[in-house]
């Protein structure tokens, strides 16, 4: 579309063992090398951040030219607290494995960024709300394309929407409030809340 001629070589996590010493080699050689991403930006939840560090190791240097970013871009148009936030990538696909690791985010004070694949939204959006509460959420679909939509409002409302709608088409990202100011407990607090608890339920 360009008219770039510049021989082009695949760089992606299934070769990229293989293909980083060839690169790093031709850097040696005195080439220069671009990486190129169709996707967003490059080194964003791909494997292209092993090979600016080995780069850097090496001692070569390594620029960065500014490009589409859906976590960038999904954070500008949330409505969500823009001075501190998180990026995770994608969560484990199993319920289990999800909700412990958002339960081990769940204490960050700041925006929680997510990839997630569009088959499982729904469930994800439930998980977020059953671990994390009702924290104000949205959801973004295919950013900067023509159909590019922005769902916004409580965990437990966007997990509800979805839950009953058709599986969404493209891409998705999740971004999740960071916690009220009165989410953290204190260890007195705490204790309390246990002996509630275990007056009503086993220690199981």
């Amino acid at each position: 579309h360009y008219g770039i001629a510049t021989p082009l070589v695949a760089y992606h996590e299934h070769n990229a063992a293989v293909m980083r010493p060839h690169l790093l080699a031709r850097l040696e050689a005195g080439a220069a090398l671009a990486l190129v991403s169709d996707a967003g930006t490059p080194l964003v939840s791909d494997p292209g951040f092993k090979l600016v560090a080995d780069s850097v190791a090496q001692g070569f240097a390594v620029f960065g030219v500014p490009g589409p970013s859906a976590v960038l871009a999904a954070l500008v148009v949330a409505g969500l607290p823009t001075d501190r936030f998180f990026f995770e990538g994608f969560l484990p696909q199993k319920s289990a494995a999800r909700r412990q690791r958002i339960s081990a985010l769940a204490p960050i004070p700041g925006t929680l960024i997510f990839f997630e694949s569009a088959r499982r939204t729904a469930e994800c959006l439930a998980d977020l709300a059953a671990v994390l509460g009702d924290r104000e959420a949205a959801v973004c679909r295919e950013l900067t394309k023509k159909f590019e939509t922005v769902r916004r409002g409580s965990l437990s409302k966007l997990a509800a929407e979805f839950a009953e709608e058709p599986t969404p088409r493209g891409e998705i990202v999740l971004l999740v409030g960071p916690p009220g100011e009165n989410a953290e407990v204190d260890a007195g607090d705490l204790d309390d809340k246990l002996r509630e608890a275990l007056t009503k339920h086993s220690v199981k």
